[in-house]
């Protein structure tokens, strides 16, 4: 990294933006103070970027003072001018991120990322597609950050307060896909590669951060000396209603089904 290219780095990223005088730039003031919580382990490391949206390039300037012009910055944009803002180290992409075999083939012809930043056309259908087929392309303990989310509460984004299909609402669903060890058998939550990858999940306003992690099952473990007898609740018993009964008898097998806290149990190493 050149001497240039270290001071730059040395810069808070709000110090960066709001010196910045090259191509215009467009970020709502409080996303300068998340990236740095997320982003900065990547600084002089040349992290290998996917940016949806170059709008007139003013972004990939800022990403390239915040980590250093080794950075390899990928770009995604629907408008043919932005690939005049092509540069060494960057390699701009022209096609809409709503086209499944377009995002397929940047899919195809780029590296595995660090992160991916979507500030595209914010629609819901482009938000949804683009997460299902480029968060695959994010490493191991990356990001895939989704920008200006408040679309999903506005109708002329396909969006509305709790509506169905929107990307906040499709977020929240995952929220319980991270649950999926500790549920019982019929209880339906999403479950597949991509949930198995989503180590957490963080809400800000107008922004989704999906942090990228195998997780494993969890098992809970208890080690150490028994010192107290448990505490058993009284059963209060009291006569069953015939309603309640009826029901007793049809809820036989789901008794029947093991519990999650002991599928994971993971047993005691007690000291004797």
């Amino acid at each position: 990294m050149s001497s240039k290219d270290r001071t730059a780095s040395d810069n808070s990223m709000k110090d960066l933006f709001y010196s910045h005088s090259g191509n215009l730039i467009h970020k709502w003031d409080h996303y300068l103070d998340i990236y740095p919580t997320y982003l900065s382990q990547y600084r002089g490391r040349r992290p290998t970027i996917l940016e949806i949206g170059v709008s007139h390039g003013g972004s990939i300037q800022l990403w390239k003072q915040f980590f250093g012009n080794d950075c390899q910055i990928f770009a995604i944009d629907i408008n043919p001018e932005c690939s005049r803002l092509e540069e060494e180290g960057v390699k701009i992409f022209i096609g809409s991120q709503a086209d499944a075999n377009f995002l397929n083939e940047v899919a195809h012809q780029i590296p595995d990322l660090d992160f991916v930043l979507d500030d595209g056309g914010h629609f819901m259908d482009q938000q949804s597609l683009s997460f299902e087929i480029l968060f695959p392309k994010v490493k191991q303990g990356g990001q895939y950050i989704v920008e200006d989310t408040h679309t999903s509460y506005w109708p002329e984004f396909g969006g509305g307060l709790r509506k169905d299909g929107t990307f906040i609402e499709k977020s929240k669903a995952l929220i319980d896909s991270l649950y999926n060890y500790h549920l019982f058998e019929g209880d339906n939550v999403r479950t597949d590669n991509i949930t198995q990858n989503i180590e957490s999940i963080s809400f800000f306003d107008s922004m989704v951060i999906f942090q990228k992690r195998l997780r494993a099952q969890p098992f809970h473990k208890q080690i150490g000396k028994k010192t107290i007898n448990p505490y058993v609740v009284p059963e209060i018993k009291k006569p069953k209603s015939l309603s309640e009964r009826i029901l007793a008898m049809f809820s036989k097998k789901q008794a029947e089904e093991i519990h999650p806290f002991v599928r994971n149990d993971g047993g005691i190493d007690e000291i004797k």
